[in-house]
């Protein structure tokens, strides 16, 4: 996958602080992405940023990036995250999505659940992010 390695990062530790802003930025980003704060969530990415999803194309690049959130097969919704885990430049995230076309479903029938694997720049901005969906297998 095209720059979520850590191969390209630089050799030096990273300060716990840089992983701590990181994290913060992760739990904002969600938070700015829920409201619809556009504006917001950019303010939070790199200008190298990167994303993979199984519902949209590989983006690369700011503008590309936050043109996903229009164009992904699922649309905006709510994020309750359930874990996280950091460490040095990354960042993991277990949730469940709640999309707006499901959130009228008491059942939690449309709810997905995710796991969201973000790398950090060494500034803690958001560098890029690759998510994956769980499915029962033969589903």
């Amino acid at each position: 996958m095209n720059g979520m390695t850590t191969r390209d990062m630089t050799g030096a530790p990273v300060s716990g602080a840089v992983t701590a802003a990181g994290v913060d930025h992760v739990r904002l980003s969600y938070h700015y992405l829920d409201i619809g704060d556009i504006d917001g969530y950019a303010s939070l990415l790199a200008d190298d940023v990167h994303v993979a999803r199984p519902d949209a194309p590989h983006r690369t690049g700011r503008e590309a990036v936050l043109s996903l959130h229009q164009d992904a097969t699922i649309g905006p919704g709510t994020h309750r995250i359930d874990g996280i885990v950091a460490d040095g430049h990354s960042v993991v995230v277990t949730g469940l999505l709640t999309p707006l076309t499901a959130a009228d479903a008491d059942d939690g029938s449309g709810d997905l659940e995710f796991v969201d694997w973000f790398t950090l720049s060494d500034d803690g901005m958001l560098r890029g992010y690759r998510r994956y969906y769980f499915t029962a297998p033969g589903h």
